[in-house]
């Protein structure tokens, strides 16, 4: 098994959060000590204890390493925009370099790291990089989870190239339907285990109120161990 994993998603809201969460949850059941990380979260809550990210807390929960916030999430932002932005708004310059130090922290700390990204692959960080200079700097194998709706064809290829034109491996892809109903989703999925070229480690369903642990059942995690 590798030491850890970058979660990486076709678009924004594809369950990137779900499926990391159930990841999470799938290694603690088999006895890994497991750690969820945030580099970056946008549209975090202002509290009396602070920011708050639901994704942040998800991934805490689904997780069994009391590991500090910050490593955790060390970027919080407030405003729920593209992460560059927000931190512009923020006056906080995005540093991958201290992504990197968390990072290696955590995984000091654990047996496997899961690291969501932020957004698609391709999101800016800052002035200069985005999340696939993240990615790459990591340099842990990639999973993708694909948002099924119309248009993930296009999404979840694309992305796979540009996954293999960082040196990145794609380790599995998750078939995420987000879409109640969408036509022809057999089809659509027959493609993308084609043309993706990796495993299909798990389909979920469109259903309302799918818990963590219920998709971390139909996760074929053998495909990653």
């Amino acid at each position: 098994m590798e030491k850890a994993y970058f979660i990486t998603g076709t678009d924004t809201h594809v369950g990137k959060t779900l499926i990391a969460s159930a990841l999470l949850r799938a290694f603690v059941s088999r006895g890994y000590r497991a750690v969820g990380m945030k580099p970056v979260a946008a549209g975090c809550e202002e509290t009396t204890n602070g920011l708050r990210c639901e994704d942040v807390e998800s991934l805490r929960a689904a997780g069994n390493v009391a590991a500090p916030p910050e490593l955790v999430n060390p970027y919080a932002l407030v405003l729920p925009v593209a992460p560059h932005i927000a931190a512009e708004r923020a006056g906080v310059e995005i540093r991958i370099g201290t992504v990197l130090d968390a990072f290696r922290r955590l995984q000091a700390m654990s047996d496997v790291v899961v690291v969501e990204g932020v957004g698609g692959f391709m999101v800016p960080l800052n002035q200069r990089e985005d999340t696939a200079d993240m990615a790459q700097q990591l340099g842990v194998p990639v999973i993708l989870v694909v948002g099924l709706r119309l248009g993930c064809l296009n999404h979840a290829l694309l992305s796979a190239q540009a996954l293999k034109q960082r040196g990145l491996k794609l380790a599995g892809w998750v078939a995420n339907q987000i879409e109640p109903g969408m036509p022809f989703l057999r089809e659509n999925v027959a493609v993308l285990e084609h043309g993706l070229q990796a495993p299909l480690l798990g389909e979920v369903p469109y259903r309302e109120g799918l818990s963590v642990d219920e998709v971390a059942g139909l996760l074929r995690m053998a495909l990653l161990t």
